[in-house]
């Protein structure tokens, strides 16, 4: 076992970790932010999306220890300082891009990284950015508006696949 620093939702944090212990392992059992899901443990889902030093990592992808003095943000950390919901969620939330859950806190953190990078993006530059993240309720048309929507944008009628 190890200390590994970093700072999370922007506090110092520290906790033991194994050389193997995975980032999303790290988050949750470690610092108890559960907010991050372990949705299918080969990458695939983006349920643990998080962003590492202002980009965004699937969680399940790396090692916690290789990010000894990294600044990470997680779901629990996307709310304003006052504590309302950010932009970004409180568009899923007034667009429905959200029914289960359980993809809800990867799907806002690549949201929020692909606004950070490009401000106002099409619908078809969003459906891009998401395809690393699966939703198996919404059929990502409220997703898709939660994040124009999110961006500032008219929120046209999406159209379906």
């Amino acid at each position: 076992m190890t200390k590994v620093t970093m700072t999370v939702n922007g506090k110092a944090v520290s906790a033991e970790a194994e050389g193997r212990t995975l980032l999303v392992n790290y988050l949750r059992e470690g610092l108890g932010l559960t907010g991050t899901h372990v949705g299918c443990d080969t990458s695939q889902c983006g349920a643990c999306v998080v962003h590492v030093n202002g980009k965004a990592v699937k969680s399940c992808t790396v090692f916690a220890a290789d990010l000894e003095g990294a600044e990470v943000r997680t779901i629990e950390g996307m709310a304003n300082a006052d504590g309302s919901l950010s932009v970004i969620q409180q568009a899923f939330q007034d667009h429905h891009g959200l029914q289960c859950g359980f993809c809800t806190p990867g799907m806002v953190m690549s949201s929020a990284a692909l606004l950070a990078e490009n401000p106002k993006p099409s619908e078809a530059e969003v459906r891009h950015y998401l395809e690393g993240n699966i939703c198996r309720c919404t059929g990502y048309h409220n997703i898709i508006k939660a994040v124009l929507a999110a961006s500032g944008q008219d929120v046209p009628a999406v159209a379906a696949e």
